[in-house]
């Protein structure tokens, strides 16, 4: 065996322990919260005042999760029960089509877990994930502000996706709350109709119950077909905050010009979500979670070659590692080896009046907090990592 063939394989084997995969967020549980999770996270919050920013705020490893924020987003979209995006191009009609963009935009909310936060992607940190021919990569294309990055294509189906996440996480006394800025484009491109749809902020309550919730109006709008959706996640009417499905989504599906509305939506995102016609009075299932987001399979490593440094799985693969046996200080000396690394770079940077650009997207500041985000290439290759349909 030649020394070239040897190094080879050695590094594929480096690559390998490097990366840490771990299953997704679904409705089958998730990772198990800290004792005295409370009362840990008041003491976090000891010293911040109500209102404040916390996009600059660092988490202590015992709040992670083991994986990027990056790979949360990415979840959403490649790890998936039933394939709601690929029927969102199989429709007969506009309408058609245009229901099952809304169930897929459904689909792509997740379980959070309470008390436990992803990590913060570092600046050009990517993950890319392919699931059968869809092809996923994100990029993390600023860190002040936080701005994440995604494009997937499925040339079999004609799809094309195009996110840009900007979270702004506030305290509020009681609560923190992440406004999601930025928008998903959903492009159908062999029929020619783009959709634009919003996303819900994510709530983290402490008291009187504490829980985390999707909360707020998500919008969908199809300007090709004159289509538009309202959809609000809320809590239940409850008793002093005891009682009531955190989990409840309502809207409808009306034409944009008159507002006159075709279908009423109503239901429960972890279970199931009805479509009432409103003329007819007949209603059907739009979207069942169980089907969806349950029993999803973890990803795999198929090509440690074509790892890229900067995978999520490969950048947090210590920490999250050290977190999955609960190696608290191993944990904590490796998050602070990545960040000093990243704060010397950012210094190198500035001192040589460098401005570091994305290497997948391109980014613009439209006005103040927003944020839009295009792809380099027409395509996403292949990912040496996936998950099997």
């Amino acid at each position: 065996m030649g020394v070239v063939q040897v190094k080879e394989e050695e590094n594929e084997v480096e690559a390998e322990a490097a990366a840490v995969l771990t299953p997704p967020l679904s409705l089958d549980g998730g990772l198990a919260a800290a004792p005295n999770l409370v009362q840990r996270i008041f003491s976090l919050f000891r010293n911040v005042r109500p209102g404040s920013d916390l996009t600059h705020f660092q988490l202590p490893p015992l709040f992670n999760m083991p994986k990027s924020q990056l790979q949360c987003y990415g979840e959403g979209v490649y790890c998936i029960g039933e394939d709601y995006l690929s029927k969102c191009a199989k429709g007969k009609s506009s309408l058609e089509r245009f229901i099952s963009v809304v169930a897929w935009s459904i689909s792509t909310t997740r379980p959070a877990i309470f008390g436990l936060a992803p990590f913060n992607p570092i600046l050009g940190e990517t993950h890319h994930v392919s699931r059968g021919t869809l092809n996923v990569l994100l990029e993390q294309v600023s860190h002040h502000p936080p701005v994440s990055a995604l494009h997937a294509t499925d040339q079999k189906d004609n799809i094309e996706l195009i996110w840009c996440h900007n979270p702004v996480p506030r305290f509020h006394g009681t609560s923190v709350e992440a406004v999601i800025k930025g928008k998903k484009q959903l492009k159908l491109l062999s029929l020619g109709e783009s959709y634009e749809i919003d996303s819900p902020n994510l709530l983290m309550k402490l008291l009187p119950t504490p829980g985390a919730d999707w909360v707020g109006n998500v919008r969908i709008r199809c300007k090709d077909s004159g289509l538009e959706a309202e959809l609000c996640y809320h809590k239940s009417h409850s008793f002093l905050g005891f009682g009531g499905n955190s989990r409840s989504v309502k809207g409808k599906i009306f034409q944009s010009k008159s507002l006159t509305p075709i279908y009423v939506i109503d239901g429960f995102w972890d279970s199931t979500v009805s479509l009432k016609d409103v003329n007819s009075g007949k209603v059907s299932v739009l979207y069942d979670a169980k089907r969806a987001i349950s029993i999803l399979k973890t990803p795999i490593l198929k090509d440690p070659k074509g790892l890229m440094p900067t995978e999520s799985a490969v950048v947090w693969g210590e920490v999250s590692q050290a977190i999955l046996n609960k190696e608290w200080e191993r944990a904590w000396q490796a998050k602070r080896i990545i960040e000093e690394r990243e704060r010397k770079l950012q210094r190198e940077r500035k001192s040589k009046c460098e401005v570091w650009t994305p290497k997948h997207f391109t980014l613009t500041h439209v006005k103040e907090g927003e944020w839009e985000c295009w792809p380099l290439e027409k395509f996403v290759p292949q990912a040496p990592i996936t998950v099997t349909p």
